[in-house]
């Protein structure tokens, strides 16, 4: 009996000790692992933001603010707000449609302005989209149940947008040499997705506990935006202008300053770029409803390579071809160097158009899921060149302005292609109207693309005076040596301010009669200071 305690006692002990040294082991291979995973995700951050310590910080608070409003709509999931089943009747969803376009529709003539007298202060613009957001997140969870979820809801949502037109603003500032304004775009995209993906687990971890909770995880997240919008270098705002513009002078746009460069020759890319991109958001608009309703209604077969799939499944193949292209068009961006944006767009709606025909002729589930997966990717190809196009081609007095301008139209464009997908087609006919509206894109874009050959993308933001120089009458730009002519009339800043060189003569001489010579104060050292007039006039004592 002692022989055979003393043998259970020591396998028991041999056990425990061994599962002590692997619990051990595991647990130091989990800290070596994690920071390994830190390390090489902190290279790949910093090589992706050229080794720009502003990008860096941009990239940290573009996916602090895609985790926040990722938490968001995991703690709305369940509510009313959010709860529109594709079950019911059509215009509750156009009703739907028209409810969530206001908050858009109100960006381009008050936050857009606004942000534009805001660009010296562009980093607390930020930080104050932030700092609402965060706020308005508490007070949502306050609210989950009740009437002031409405409010509190249209305002993260106008936030939300307000913060990406701030962004996008502040991008062309911050640009690291080597790389374009497409590829910067494209990887803050993709930081943004990578990071709604790994906060969702999260969310739903929340969302047991109650539906308040990931809103609350979301207020804090904001307020950590916050404090990494003032940490951004101070190069993420222009220059003070050289003078403060009358107040309502200022209030009043004149002819070559309006949003998108309309009425400038420069304006004429942006303008045709967005047109082609508006076109494309409304097809995407259109295949997503039209399809979700299709599919529900029987219209459309679940029958994927001989496979029957249920209605559910079938949906969710078409969901999820529209967000694995528009994952592709941001990956694909992080490469892309977009110098011809009317080509490129032009090249997609073709290719686009094709596979609509395609599937229009071959009408099955395989093929529309293929329309649907091509459609999402030229769409957010030809989003980056529109991006690109504005951060080159405006100057940035009219940056602001100018994305929430066109924030503006693309959202408009995707609930007027949804509206047109909630029209009671077949399957077969509505798949045929979207390859027709997509013939005519096509066709309108080579035409585009061939009156603006001569259009193209340098890749970095033109200056003010590279802007004015295309501009039919317009003054030359001055030589450094000469002083730049300064009007006291015009309200629109310089950046940077221009400087007066004063004529500073060798010789006293030289001076016309009755006039007398300038000479700088002695406090500063150069030239012309009251060390070097002793130098070239020595005097001696006084006698």
């Amino acid at each position: 009996m002692a022989l055979s305690s003393r043998s259970g006692r020591s396998f028991l002990g041999r056990t425990v000790g061994t599962g002590i040294r692997a619990t051990r082991l595991l647990l130091r291979g989990s800290v070596h692992g994690g920071r390994w995973m830190t390390r090489r995700a902190g290279t790949a951050r910093a090589r992706s933001a050229g080794n720009e310590v502003g990008m860096v910080r941009l990239f940290d608070l573009h996916a602090l603010s895609c985790a926040g409003d990722t938490l968001i709509a995991i703690g709305l999931a369940g509510t009313i707000f959010f709860d529109v089943p594709l079950g019911e009747a059509r215009n509750k969803v156009a009703l739907y449609l028209l409810v969530t376009m206001v908050p858009f529709a109100m960006l381009a003539p008050v936050v857009g302005p606004l942000l534009d007298h805001f660009r010296h202060g562009r980093r607390y613009a930020l930080a104050a989209t932030m700092l609402g957001r965060a706020f308005l997140a508490w007070l949502i969870s306050d609210y989950i149940g009740g009437f002031g979820l409405y409010p509190a809801a249209f305002g993260v949502l106008a936030l939300s947008r307000a913060y990406g037109v701030a962004r996008s603003a502040a991008v062309p500032r911050l640009l690291p040499d080597g790389l374009g304004l497409s590829q910067v775009g494209a990887r803050a995209s993709v930081y943004g997705t990578v990071a709604g993906a790994l906060v969702a687990p999260i969310g739903l971890a929340a969302f047991w506990f109650g539906p308040q909770w990931p809103l609350r995880v979301a207020s804090v997240i904001f307020l950590i935006g916050m404090v990494i919008s003032l940490r951004l270098p101070p190069k993420a705002d222009s220059e003070p202008p050289e003078r403060l513009p009358h107040p309502l002078r200022a209030m009043r746009r004149r002819d070559g300053e309006r949003p998108l460069g309309r009425g400038r020759p420069a304006g004429r890319l942006v303008i045709a770029t967005l047109i082609g991109a508006a076109a494309l958001r409304g097809l995407y608009g259109f295949l997503l409803l039209f399809l979700a309703f299709a599919i529900k209604g029987g219209d459309l077969t679940t029958d994927f390579f001989g496979r029957e799939l249920g209605a559910q499944a079938a949906l969710g193949l078409v969901g999820g071809a529209l967000a694995v292209g528009t994952f592709l068009a941001t990956a694909l961006g992080t490469r892309l160097r977009i110098h011809r944006p009317t080509a490129i767009q032009s090249s997609g709606t073709i290719v686009v158009a094709g596979v609509a025909v395609l599937a229009t002729l071959k009408f099955s589930l395989p093929m529309v899921a293929l329309l649907c997966l091509v459609a999402a990717l030229m769409s957010g190809i030809a989003k980056l060149a529109v991006d690109a196009s504005i951060q080159e081609r405006i100057p940035e007095r009219l940056r602001a302005s100018s994305f929430a301008h066109s924030e503006t139209a693309l959202m408009l464009a995707f609930v007027a292609g949804g509206g047109l997908g909630l029209v009671p087609f077949t399957g077969l006919i509505g798949v045929a109207v979207a390859a027709a509206v997509a013939s005519l894109v096509a066709l309108r874009g080579v035409l585009v693309a061939g009156r603006l050959r001569g259009e193209h993308l340098a890749g970095r933001p033109l200056g003010d005076d590279e802007l004015g120089a295309d501009e039919p009458g317009a003054e030359p730009v001055s030589r450094p040596d000469e002083p730049a002519p300064t009007s006291f009339d015009d309200p629109a800043p310089t950046s940077p301010a221009p400087q007066r060189v004063e004529p500073r003569p060798d010789d006293d001489g030289l001076a016309p009669p009755g006039f007398h010579i300038y000479r700088p104060s002695s406090s500063v050292g150069g030239p012309g200071t009251a060390e070097d007039e002793t130098r070239r006039d020595p005097r001696g004592p006084v006698a």
